[in-house]
């Protein structure tokens, strides 16, 4: 084979690549729609979801109401999220995006936590939010910014972040995400929160801390 033969090998060995890797998650969609459906009858499935015949598709499938009206605040967090997915908008299966409402309490937090399967990006409608992500091992590096109204932050995905109201008054941000269903990881409730318990020897010697102090956070949480 010729050296141009083997330069053109190459490279659409690498096309393959790239392209199987993009659509590990979130693929492109290869039909207009494929409206979410949990029918085993149907014929096409789909990122989790069968797809719905078209001739049974219709607007509503694309469309939620709701979002106006405020989450409530009244926990620990001082936060609510109120989240429009595929499981809320049966028309965003394939299309790879879905959105949420983050209200927050004066002084209210969304805690740390990621999204294994989207990027997030984030405007800020009314308050001051202090936001931030932290890189991946070794470097750790934290990137924060403090918001207001207005302003726009990116989270990448898979990164721990947070979004916390440094404000006195009520604060509400609205996300859009890079997937259907992004999925949430919450820090300290998957490691304190894991059903059953993780160990709290395996805790204590992660976090450094006193084993009592791990058993007091796994009640808690």
């Amino acid at each position: 084979m010729s050296t141009k033969g083997v330069h053109f090998v190459v490279i659409v060995a690498l096309l393959s690549l790239s392209s199987s890797l993009v659509s590990a998650y979130d693929p492109s969609p290869l039909q207009d729609i494929c409206v979410a459906i949990d029918d085993p009858k149907s014929a096409v499935f789909v990122n989790g979801k069968f797809c719905k015949d078209l001739e049974d598709s219709k607007a509503e499938d694309f469309f939620f109401s709701g979002l106006q009206n405020p989450g409530n605040t009244d926990n620990p967090a001082g936060s609510n999220v109120t989240t429009v997915n595929v499981e809320k908008i049966p028309g965003l299966n394939a299309l790879g995006i879905s959105l949420a409402r983050i209200d927050f309490a004066p002084y209210g937090e969304n805690p740390p936590h990621t999204h294994p399967r989207g990027t997030e990006i984030l405007v800020v409608i009314e308050g001051t939010l202090l936001v931030g992500f932290v890189t991946s091992n070794p470097e750790n590096r934290l990137f924060t910014k403090v918001l207001k109204k207005g302003d726009v932050f990116v989270f990448p995905i898979g990164l721990i972040h947070f979004q916390f109201n440094v404000g006195h008054t009520n604060a509400i941000a609205i996300s859009g995400l890079s997937s259907q269903n992004a999925g949430v990881i919450t820090i300290a409730d998957t490691v304190f929160g894991s059903n059953p318990p993780i160990n709290p020897d395996v805790l204590s010697k992660a976090f450094q801390l006193d084993k009592n102090i791990v058993e007091y956070l796994q009640k808690k949480f």
